[in-house]
């Protein structure tokens, strides 16, 4: 790999870019460092949706975040998708790119959601096999997230046995999702600090903030509310440990508040805390 974790950017803090916010995106674009969008919105699209990501690129630096990689398929890595993802990279001139470590597709049959895997060295060293493979093709570090989950498969290695597994033996990066962290150990009854002592937090390059809703039996990762406390509080926790963190996103995919500073409180939020990435 060309760039080492170490000798990437720091960005700030970000905001995931949705077309239901981007009249308040460019009314507030002093306060809002960075731009995640995804990377779907503009694989095999027509012109007009790049000559978008073009005009903002001008104005943020942007970071495609996939969700249709399915690294977690059986089978090889469709190649056209890599090719497809190596190309809007290079577009964007992104420094690292980001996708999921799960599946959304089986034979071939989209799914819909984000799958969680068994938690087998075979499956771990599978899966690293084919990052490592993306990573080499697009050329920059590839980061890959921890995902929410409300069934657990479960396996022979835990969660963190099986995200370190993942990331030593590719070499790739870790997009660290805190609320997904929080919902699972909400769900599951987990302890959320053995899990970060447990993984390697030194391959963390980018982190989640998001905020969700309660159901009768579970915490929904929902992304649909602002950041919760206790979020925010694991964030306070990781920031100094995690010596290659150059971004931190806040994500909001549904009930967009009538008022932004709702969404700018947040990015106000974690900028204090993780004072140390500033452009």
């Amino acid at each position: 790999m060309a760039v080492r974790l170490a000798d990437l950017p720091d960005l700030g803090v970000g905001l995931g870019y949705r077309s239901e916010i981007e009249a308040q995106i460019w009314s507030h674009r002093e306060s809002i460092d960075w731009l995640e969008v995804i990377a779907e919105h503009f694989l095999g699209r027509p012109p007009e949706h790049l000559d978008n990501a073009d005009r903002l690129r001008r104005s943020f630096p942007l970071i495609p975040h996939g969700v249709e990689m399915s690294i977690g398929s059986e089978g090889p890595i469709d190649g056209n998708y890599v090719t497809g993802i190596a190309e809007l990279v290079a577009t964007l001139k992104a420094p690292w790119f980001s996708d999921h470590l799960c599946f959304t597709r089986a034979d071939g049959i989209a799914l819909g959601q984000l799958t969680p895997l068994a938690r087998t060295k075979e499956t771990a060293r599978a899966v690293a096999r084919k990052a490592a493979f993306v990573q080499s093709e697009v050329g920059v570090p590839f980061l890959l997230e921890n995902i929410t989950y409300y069934i657990d498969l479960g396996g022979e290695l835990t969660e963190a046995q099986f995200l370190t597994e993942v990331m030593e033996r590719s070499d790739c990066g870790l997009l660290l999702d805190l609320t997904n962290v929080f919902t699972n150990a909400t769900n599951h009854g987990l302890d959320i600090f053995e899990f970060l002592s447990e993984i390697p937090l030194e391959r963390v390059v980018q982190i989640h903030l998001a905020g969700g809703t309660r159901c009768a039996t579970a915490l929904l990762d929902s992304h649909s509310a602002a950041v919760p406390d206790e979020v925010f509080a694991l964030l306070a926790d990781v920031a100094g440990k995690t010596p290659n963190l150059r971004g931190v996103l806040i994500e909001r995919d549904q009930d967009y508040p009538d008022d932004f500073n709702e969404l700018l409180d947040d990015l106000s939020s974690a900028r204090a805390i993780a004072g140390c990435l500033q452009r």
